[in-house]
Order: structure tokens, then sequence, then C-alpha cells
């Protein structure tokens, strides 16, 4: 058998990208869990922040995103290893705050309980602007700058609102029997399945019909979510 060493999961890693701990205890000759996670130790490595932390990975630097974020299909990383660190640092360190919806979208899991967890605990702070909460620095001088340049970008923006606030009954039916045809869908993948309409359906007629009618959450297990 082949001699015990960091080396091989490095291996493993760059043969296999993203592996299950499984996967590494067979690197390791069938090697127990406690010696498969000393070996681990002295490799540089990454848990999945979704699929219960199932999914191990190298880290490297390069792969990650502008936010710090490294996906392979619907496994997710994550630069800060956890999804509660992560929430909390793309909090701390956005320029306007950051929504419920709007860092469900980026992370592409559900965010709400941790969400909560990190204001019950003050480690960040929330604000009702325009009909939504708006997630923000704990920091009372940097969370005050956040939320004025979102009050700024909600401002700028209402024209345009006010523009697609006129979308007609037709889209409306469209995009409803969409969801229930297709539950759990969002914007983006409802503008997929309604590609070819005529006349044609914009995405900000469909985010706007789903703001109107609070469809995020549509099909979900759990309902709606109004935090």
């Amino acid at each position: 058998m082949t001699e015990r060493s960091p080396q091989l999961l490095i291996d493993l890693f760059k043969t296999q990208g993203v592996v299950t701990f499984p996967d590494l205890q067979a690197a390791l000759g069938r090697a127990s869990r406690a010696t498969t996670f000393r070996y681990l130790r002295q490799v540089k490595y990454l848990r999945s922040y979704n699929h219960n932390g199932r999914y191990y990975t190298q880290r490297d630097p390069a792969r990650f995103d502008r936010w710090g974020l490294y996906s392979v299909g619907d496994i997710h990383f994550s630069r800060d290893r956890t999804l509660g660190e992560t929430l909390r640092r793309l909090v701390r360190e956005s320029e306007a705050g950051w929504t419920q919806r709007e860092l469900q979208e980026l992370l592409r899991v559900r965010v709400q309980v941790l969400l909560l967890e990190a204001v019950r605990q003050e480690e960040i702070r929330r604000e009702p602007v325009a009909g939504f909460y708006l997630y923000l620095h704990r920091d009372p001088s940097l969370g005050e700058r956040q939320l004025q340049r979102r009050q700024e970008r909600v401002a700028a923006a209402q024209p345009s609102a006010e523009a697609v606030s006129g979308v007609d009954d037709e889209i409306i039916i469209q995009v409803l029997l969409t969801l229930i045809r297709h539950r759990g869908s969002r914007p983006a993948e409802v503008m997929r399945l309604l590609r070819g309409h005529s006349p044609p359906i914009r995405l900000e007629q469909v985010v706007e019909i789903f703001a109107r009618y609070e469809l995020e959450e549509v099909g979900k297990k759990g309902g709606p979510m109004n935090c």
C-alpha cells in the first residue's frame, strides 16, 4: 500500500475537484475518520456551505469570484468556510447593505434563519427600506452610510419602477401559470421558460410581478419569507 501522506489528498483534489469524505478515506487506503481528518488538517481545503458540508475541495484563491464564492454545479463554497461567516462578511463589506432576497439569489441557499440569528446576536443590524428589510453593518456610522446609499439607489430607480409597474394581466397570468407548473422557479428561470412569448416578456416585468405578489418562495417548504 502507498504510504499515507497529505499529498495523496492533494492529488485527489487535483484530479477530482470536488470529493466526499469517503473519497478522502479511500485515497488514504480506507483510513479511519480520525486518521483522515488528521491528514486533511495538513491540506488547504474547504467544505461546501450547502449539502450539510458533504463536499470537499482544495482551497484555491484563484477560483473565488468577486464575492469570495466558488461553485461546482449546485455545490457551493466560500472563502469564509461557513454560510454564517459568509453572510456577516458580505453585509460588513457591502456598499449599500443587502436584502434577504439579494443574498439568497447570490448564495443560492436559504439565509433567513442565519440573518435573523446574526441580528439577534447584534453582529449585523437591519432597517426597513421601501417595504423590505435591509441588512447593515453593526457599526452605527458604517451602517448609516450603507443605508443612505441604498435609499439613494431606491430613489434613483423609482422612475423605471413606475414604468415597469404597468405589466398587463396577460403577462401576470403567464408568470403565475409558469410558477404553478415549475414551483420554486426564480425570475431568471421563469424568463427562460417564457422565452419566445409574444409579445416578449422582460426580466424587469417578471421581477416586478414577483415583488408585487411575494412569489419568491412559492412552492417551497415553509411558504413566503417576510423577514
